[in-house]
């Protein structure tokens, strides 16, 4: 599809499913940077603060009533997608999470250039047979993908590994690199006398590995008494958790704004058990704070090399993160030096800037291809061709 200088711009279908957290930041930041460059937007999601922002924005957004996970409702959430797109007829669909990929690519089957971003992989999140059926899936859906977008490359030798043969494009997240940036003048660091301040940003859910940081915080504390520890966010495990909690730690609920609590941070922690690459350790980074991850996909490559050498630990093991947390908070003129190391490394190559430049390069290439030619690649295309595929 090659357009001319009367053609009106592409239209671009975004369909998320969740919508909150990093999911709903990329969506955001996309459909930001789209809308500033003529690119006409509608998203379908089903409600929530996405739809909210998207039309703050001023992007065209269409209700798409979907629950978190598959189930008996598939079929219906399958059908009122696909008469959504045939009312919105956009040049792509672009599907971000596994069920929006599951519907998308079972709604559209190739007819129309489809870009899936897993934003981490579905058969990761399940254990047993639950499992089993999503790598099932993911295999056999990549053929109704022209491009799955992985944030790193971990998260795309993973999927490799696991026997997704896709046309893969790898596109890192990036932030708000302006909105995410440090104090001025700089916030002295335990400036009220009540101890070192740990903060984790994330979804109370398993995947983010918060039980973890709450096993290893007995050890801190146990160093360290007057360490202070704030959860920042909500979700399924809060309950849990804080019947878990030491009384060092505060429970600060969900918050419009993140940054006031980065930057009164003295060490940011993310324990997660599985990532594409997180969004809150980049925005940590960009904040000036150094931070503690687990090496899971994305962490090492969403790290300068100094922090990747000091500040990675197993996943699930309170012990080393323990040991790591204690380490830093220890020696406050690494902390300093750590933290701003992240920020010229984020400055660097996690822009979302940059994010969306790599992103508008692909729909270039997807939407320039001919009718002919994109009928072809609606079929499976061989392993060795369609691994090799990179942005």
């Amino acid at each position: 599809m090659h357009q001319s200088a009367a053609d009106p711009p592409p239209r671009v279908l975004h369909l998320a499913q969740p919508v909150d957290g990093g999911v709903a930041r990329v969506v955001l930041d996309l459909t930001r940077a789209q809308l500033a460059a003529g690119v006409q937007v509608t998203a379908a999601c089903p409600g929530g603060a996405l739809a909210a922002g998207l039309r703050e924005l001023g992007a065209d957004v269409r209700d798409w009533r979907a629950g978190r996970s598959p189930g008996p409702a598939l079929p219906g959430e399958v059908r009122r997608l696909a008469h959504l797109i045939a009312e919105v007829r956009p040049a792509l669909v672009h599907a971000h999470s596994a069920k929006a990929g599951l519907a998308a690519r079972l709604a559209v089957r190739g007819r129309v250039p489809t870009v899936f971003q897993p934003h981490a992989w579905s058969f990761e999140a399940v254990g047993g047979l639950t499992a089993a059926v999503a790598l099932r899936w993911e295999r056999w859906g990549a053929r109704w993908a022209d491009r799955v977008v992985c944030v790193s490359e971990a998260e795309r030798t993973t999927g490799l590994r696991a026997g997704v043969h896709a046309a893969y494009a790898v596109i890192p997240n990036g932030i708000d690199t302006l909105r995410f940036a440090p104090a001025h003048p700089p916030a002295p660091r335990s400036a009220d006398g009540t101890g070192p301040l740990v903060v984790c940003v994330g979804r109370l859910c398993r995947q983010k590995g918060q039980d973890v940081l709450l096993r290893a915080w007995q050890d801190v504390v146990g160093v360290l008494p007057r360490a202070r520890l704030v959860l920042v966010g909500d979700g399924p495990d809060r309950a849990t958790l804080e019947q878990r909690a030491h009384p060092s730690v505060e429970f600060a609920g969900a918050v419009d704004d993140v940054v006031p609590w980065y930057r009164a941070a003295d060490l940011v922690v993310l324990p997660s058990r599985w990532e594409g690459m997180a969004l809150a350790p980049l925005e940590a980074l960009g904040c000036g704070r150094p931070v503690v991850l687990t090496d899971v996909d994305g962490a090492r490559e969403s790290l300068p090399a100094a922090l990747a050498a000091r500040c990675l630990v197993p996943p699930e093991d309170p012990v080393a993160l323990a040991g790591t947390v204690v380490g830093l908070l220890s020696d406050p003129r690494s902390l300093a030096e750590l933290g701003d190391r992240g920020r010229r490394h984020v400055l660097a190559t996690h822009d979302v800037r940059l994010t969306a430049e790599r992103v508008a390069a692909l729909y270039r290439e997807l939407l320039g291809r001919t009718p002919a030619a994109h009928t072809e690649t609606a079929q499976p295309v061989p392993s060795e061709r369609r691994e090799s595929i990179h942005s």
